[in-house]
């Protein structure tokens, strides 16, 4: 025997006629079986919604307490899940248009009510119910997405919240189901009003969001949401997938640090260039007035050696800004720790704040060590600007350096140690210190705990790379609130006590005839000036096609010529390659501010490369070795 299913049915319905055709109607249905509850009122009918549930809801738009399209409006707001078919009489057709746009699933006119009109309303909710199951066995496999999808109504209460949304947002579908979302994170808007403006006109957005979990950490999401319509193409519910995108952003969010240190990089190398320019004529003619005023009395012979000391520093500063926006690196070599230390010392009592006293305290009879002196000069500098950063009310920063030997029962106790002899490099500050969560993680590229736009997390972990590759290990010793430590092992080798560099013997030229080749027009004249007073005769050219023309007239007596590498009209690395089809022995010596890459070729082809600013030991140095060389 086939099992019909029972279909429950509410009609509201004051006239007692309609009322009864409607159910004889009905009876003669065989497919279905009908249980139908008959009232007079709306107001019975809602009593009866709120104490059972119904399949469908036939309704009448004229009855004793409720008229017209305010009848359907108001059973619609209280019960908006139960399809309703509207019954209205042959003059009312245009009003049950009405409620069929307002969300009716469809209209009879009481003359025209057949049976099969009956069935095609009926069979629309069974449908409708079936849907609602096949909803609720897929919503069990939504639960195996990891993206975060939910279902919400018109009003921003939750109707589905899978496994995904759980995982991501933190909260369990029985503590949000039937809530807002801003019920449970009041400082979070869970849909942006533009965002619903276009949902609606569009039926769909998409975009990332801000979200706060049930722990208080932010999120960052990419939500995409679809306006759900019933199949009167009604407005009914929102569907939103949402995937984390947190860790995603913050990967981009690096690898625009890493490009903004490259633009850095690049600007600091067209200020180097400029910088230098200027600084190697006033460097230059501060020694040669020296040198030609010797008898000065001694305030004038002061100013002198200040004015070529702060050229000095400020060549020293440049460097610096190199060193650190653009990695430039040097030769290994055995080295002392002194000279090192004294330097970076210099750069922080010159640029760091005065209220910060730093000191230092080197052993004596330090041992060498094999290593990079540009690297461990970024080393020092990235730790000591942390140090600084620490300290914003001021404080002592200490740069020690002492031996230290390394045996079994100490690298034991330290993972990355290891047994032998090493010099152990130290800075410390009395800063705010590091917490104890955090310490494990300070070595990790791009981690910082410094606020947005003061710290690109890549000091540390710089640190960390050079000392490693220089063979050494790092320890982090720190309590919050009185400061941090960090102890720098690098291995000691055997060598020879390094020499103090003895002052360099100035030697003059025997009238050779020099060609300096740059743009500007301050370092050709104080460069002119500085070789003509050791006896060089010297000529001038302000671009490459002029030192062309003029190494073509005098090519015989020309001996050296000084080329700047970058100029207008003709850039040095050109100039020196026609230098060289005019004459494969010239004497080049190259002089830049900053040497890029593609001029790197070009210095090494020269027999000799200076770098801006020079002094005038290191001119006439280089000119009397490729002098020399020529004799």
């Amino acid at each position: 025997m086939i099992d019909i299913p029972l279909i429950k049915v509410l009609l509201i319905e004051d006239n007692p006629g309609d009322a009864r055709l409607l159910q004889e109607l009905l009876v003669e249905v065989r497919s279905a079986r009908f249980e139908l509850i008959q009232v007079e009122r709306l107001s019975q009918g809602l009593q009866q919604l709120q104490a059972q549930s119904f399949d469908v809801i036939l309704l009448d738009l004229s009855l004793p307490d409720a008229q017209g399209l305010e009848t359907f409006i108001q059973l619609h707001q209280r019960d908006r899940n139960t399809p309703i078919v509207v019954i209205t009489g042959l003059n009312d057709e245009t009003l049950a248009n009405h409620a069929v746009q307002s969300g009716a699933q469809d209209y009879l006119v009481k003359d025209q009510v057949t049976g099969d009109v009956l069935v095609r309303s009926i069979r629309y909710a069974i449908e409708r119910k079936r849907a609602e199951q096949k909803i609720r066995e897929q919503a069990a496999l939504l639960d195996i997405a990891t993206d975060a999808i939910l279902v919400q109504d018109l009003d921003g209460r939750i109707l589905f919240w899978n496994k995904g949304a759980e995982r991501l947002y933190g909260w369990c579908a029985a503590e949000i189901v039937g809530r807002t979302y801003e019920s449970l994170s009041p400082n979070s808007e869970f849909a942006p009003r533009a965002a619903q403006s276009i949902l609606f006109e569009q039926g769909e957005w998409s975009g990332e969001l801000q979200r706060t979990t049930k722990s208080g950490k932010t999120v960052t999401v990419e939500s995409r949401w679809s306006l759900v319509r019933s199949d009167d193409d009604q407005p009914k519910s929102i569907l939103v997938v949402s995937t984390d995108v947190t860790e995603k952003k913050k990967l981009e969010a690096q690898f625009l640090r890493v490009q903004r240190m490259e633009s850095i990089g690049t600007l600091a190398s067209g200020l180097a260039h400029d910088l230098n320019n200027i600084l190697t004529p006033i460097l230059a003619t501060a020694q040669l007035l020296q040198f030609k005023f010797p008898h000065l009395d001694e305030r004038n012979q002061r100013l002198l050696k200040m004015l070529e000391t702060n050229a000095k520093r400020g060549a020293a500063l440049v460097k610096q800004v190199l060193l650190f926006a653009r990695g430039v690196e040097g030769e290994q070599a055995v080295l002392q720790l002194e000279p090192l230390i004294l330097e970076t010392q210099q750069i922080a009592q010159e640029t760091f704040p005065k209220s910060i006293t730093i000191e230092t305290k080197i052993a004596g009879s330090l041992w060498s060590i094999g290593g990079n002196a540009t690297q461990l000069h970024q080393v020092l500098m990235n730790l000591c600007v942390n140090a600084r950063d620490a300290m914003p009310d001021g404080g002592t920063l200490t740069i020690a350096a002492e031996n230290q030997l390394v045996d079994q029962a100490y690298a034991q106790a330290n993972l990355d140690a290891r047994v032998g002899s090493f010099v152990k490099l130290t800075v410390a500050d009395t800063g705010t210190g590091i917490p104890p969560e955090v310490v494990d993680r300070i070595f990790e590229p791009f981690f910082t705990t410094k606020e947005i736009g003061k710290g690109t997390g890549l000091g540390l972990s710089t640190v960390l790379g050079i000392i490693q590759g220089h063979g050494g290990f790092v320890s982090v010793n720190s309590k919050v609130g009185q400061g941090t430590q960090f102890d720098l092992f690098l291995p000691a080798v055997m060598a020879m006590n390094v020499q103090e560099p003895q002052a360099a013997e100035i030697l003059s030229g025997h009238e050779e005839l020099v060609l300096i080749v740059d743009d500007e027009a301050a370092i050709r004249e104080s460069s002119k000036a500085l070789l003509e007073a050791y006896h060089y005769q010297v000529l001038t050219a302000a671009n490459g096609s002029e030192a062309i023309a003029l190494y073509h007239q005098h090519q015989k007596d020309i001996q050296v010529v000084l080329v700047d590498m970058m100029m207008p009209v003709m850039d040095g690395a050109t100039t020196i390659d026609r230098l060289y089809e005019i004459n494969s022995q010239v004497k080049v010596i190259a002089i830049s501010g900053i040497v890029s890459r593609s001029q790197t070729a070009a210095t090494k082809e020269a027999d000799r490369f200076l770098q801006k600013p020079y002094t005038a030991e290191e001119l006439l140095s280089t000119m009397r070795q490729v002098c020399g060389a020529i004799a």
